[in-house]
């Protein structure tokens, strides 16, 4: 057995080749061209303390990404993190690489596409259980050399070990939910694991907004995952009831391999004939996306979780939805609609922990990731330089649109829920992707309109220019003066001429 030194200088020189391998500081990810028809928010996990300010319990674990690979090619993916970033952090690089890399050419159907993304879910977790193979080695190394001690005997003898090998299990169990929305020749696919959301905001042809949940919550409250359970072998009903180490509470995840891997270790899971945590994705698509669409919205489950905590209501869809609407009549970019968003749902969260003063509800949110992905609706507070109304803010006034009636849930655990809409006859064409970049450098856009306004209020000359304003004439009298009277520099006449 090494010694102390020994142990900690090899820990040393493993962790540091870890890290330079599986941690670059550059992705091939970061080259690709980001969607400009897309926008994200986020918020960090934050614990309150009774004198309202916050603190972070861990480093902010969500990760995401919005690509447009080409003209007929977008992906969006929102990945929340669990028991560290590490699974997050591959789930996000890897699956663009498992989608874009010519896996979708000669794709045609549905069914062909869905298989491309049922198949690119399980890929990703291949390759990250891949990429810790080291990490498991080790932590079967440490546990050969504390094996026939007890507990305390182990801590007492070989402190730097234990503490070494609670890390490596840590790391093990890193595990990550995934959404992805892939649009392809115009239809819209969503696949994910976990309680991670999409959501999809339409319009029907009689003005009213509805939206539908597009991706499933992989949770012990999902009848469909409980039944899955059962056929295993579980008893979903003490599953339900009892504490679930290790399992994050999602029966589906990327990761966790301490689960994965040794799901017969647990008390509550030894009994399931097979995996009973898996990574196998629900798959929704192809939707058509047409001039009804309004926006897509991916969100890690702190979003809406915190709502549900603050507000004691279970259709939170219904209030993202129309928070959405409202910041699209009040901001100027999709990054702008998305963070504003996020900071009214955390807002509201602080606000009831600071109003329960005696048992407070709300004392802490997990971290938070909004993406919203625009459709068909247009940006309202664009800068402006004359005194009429916007046009884009009056036909997209959202302080009309309230809930009107809920529908029941449909095959996809939709949640149809319509608001009134205010009709407008001015003819606003949907935003394009030109659009979505111009509006980001609106008081360059403002300043060359209060130039134009400028200049037309000045007489032109018969070819359309501008006439001078400062006479010049006496400067050109004594530039011909000096020319007569040999004024000028040799070296000015050699380069006139």
């Amino acid at each position: 057995m090494p010694t102390k030194a020994e142990f900690s200088s090899i820990s040393s020189d493993m962790e540091a080749l870890r890290l330079n391998y599986q941690e670059p500081s550059h992705s091939w990810t970061d080259d690709l061209p980001v969607c400009m028809l897309s926008g994200v928010g986020f918020s960090t996990n934050q614990k309150y303390k009774p004198n309202g300010f916050r603190s972070e319990e861990h480093p902010f674990e969500d990760r995401s990404f919005h690509f447009r690979y080409d003209e007929n090619t977008y992906f969006y993916g929102v990945f929340d993190g669990h028991a560290g970033s590490k699974a997050s952090d591959f789930s996000s690089q890897r699956m663009p690489a498992e989608i874009l890399l010519g896996q979708l050419k000669g794709k045609e159907s549905d069914e062909e596409v869905r298989e491309v993304l049922h198949q690119a879910f399980l890929a990703v977790e291949r390759s990250f259980f891949e990429s810790i193979d080291d990490l498991l080695a080790e932590k079967e190394n440490l546990r050969l050399q504390l094996q026939g001690l007890r507990t305390f005997e182990a801590i007492k003898q070989y402190p730097d070990i234990v503490q070494r090998l609670n890390a490596v299990t840590e790391e093990i169990q890193s595990g990550s939910t995934a959404v992805v929305a892939l649009i392809l020749k115009n239809k819209l696919y969503v696949a994910n694991v976990g309680d991670s959301r999409a959501v999809l905001c339409t319009e029907d042809k009689n003005g009213k907004i509805s939206f539908s949940q597009l991706s499933f919550d992989h949770t012990f409250s999902n009848e469909d995952e409980l039944l899955r359970l059962s056929h295993l072998g579980l008893n979903v009903q003490k599953l339900t009831q009892q504490s679930k180490p290790g399992l994050q509470n999602c029966t589906r995840c990327i990761g966790n391999y301490t689960v994965k891997g040794g799901y017969k270790e647990f008390d509550n899971l030894s009994e399931a004939e097979d995996e009973p945590v898996i990574a196998e994705p629900n798959i929704v698509g192809g939707i058509k996306i047409d001039d009804k669409c309004k926006f897509l919205l991916l969100m890690s489950d702190g979003l809406y979780k915190c709502l549900e905590e603050a507000t004691g209501t279970s259709n939170t869809n219904a209030m993202l939805v129309n928070m959405v609407l409202e910041q699209f009549s009040e901001q100027s970019t999709l990054n702008g609609v998305a963070q504003a968003v996020v900071d009214k749902a955390v807002r509201i969260h602080h606000d009831a922990y600071m109003r329960d003063t005696e048992t407070p509800r709300c004392q802490k949110h997990d971290d938070i990731t909004l993406l919203v992905r625009n459709f068909n609706c247009c940006l309202g507070n664009s800068v402006s330089t004359t005194s009429e109304p916007n046009p884009v803010l009056l036909a997209n006034d959202t302080s009309k649109q309230n809930v009107s009636e809920h529908n029941t849930l449909s095959d996809i655990q939709s949640l149809d829920t319509s608001f009134e809409k205010t009709e407008y006859t001015d003819d606003v064409n949907p935003m394009t992707e030109n659009d979505a970049i111009s509006l980001t450098s609106s008081s360059d856009s403002a300043s060359r309109q209060m130039l134009f306004q400028f200049s037309g209020n000045m007489s032109l000359d018969d070819e359309g220019r501008i006439k001078p304003y400062v006479d010049f004439s006496e400067f050109f009298v004594a530039v011909e003066e000096a020319y007569k009277n040999g004024l000028v520099p040799e070296e000015w006449l050699k380069s006139s001429s």
